[in-house]
């Protein structure tokens, strides 16, 4: 624990089932890579509280608008609310069975589709632009994947940091 720290060895020993053998590479789990699983997660986390950091040092005040799922139709802006929309069953299922890995590999998959919509999805407006209902419902579906992660972190032990 000491040379991983505790959110990388509690996560480590969470993602995989009980009756897995499990190996600790303690290389990856001290790195600062997209292959460290406890650091991809915890990354998307923080990069969610830039954004929305951002946003309001821009006065940019997405919560006092109506969400307009409408203007969401990229196919990343849909993956990323469907996954979303998946939290509430992975949270009970991994609760009846008493398989906390599946909430470590959903954060995981939640972590991929939010890095994949960060890419493809212009969230803040250019200096010269205003913000449009596209803009302030991309901000509502960073701040539903930051509540998301942060809940989900939180249920395994591990952290979730505002930056990184």
């Amino acid at each position: 624990v000491e040379e991983v720290g505790v959110d990388a060895a509690r996560y480590s020993l969470i993602r995989y089932p009980v009756d897995t053998p499990l190996t600790l590479e303690i290389d990856l789990l001290t790195s600062h890579t997209n292959d460290n699983p406890v650091f991809y997660v915890q990354y998307a986390h923080a990069r969610i509280s830039s954004v929305l950091k951002t946003a309001k040092e821009k006065n940019i005040d997405w919560l006092k608008n109506n969400f307009k799922p409408e203007v969401l139709n990229t196919s990343q802006e849909t993956d990323l609310l469907t996954a979303l929309s998946e939290f509430p069953r992975i949270v009970t299922t991994s609760a009846q069975l008493r398989q906390p890995h599946r909430v470590a590999r959903y954060l995981e998959e939640l972590a991929t589709f939010y890095h994949s919509f960060y890419a493809a999805c212009r969230v803040l407006p250019q200096v010269d632009e205003s913000p449009t209902d596209e803009t302030f419902a991309r901000l509502m579906l960073c701040d539903a994947t930051r509540q998301v992660l942060a809940n989900g972190l939180e249920l395994l032990g591990v952290s979730s940091p505002q930056r990184m």
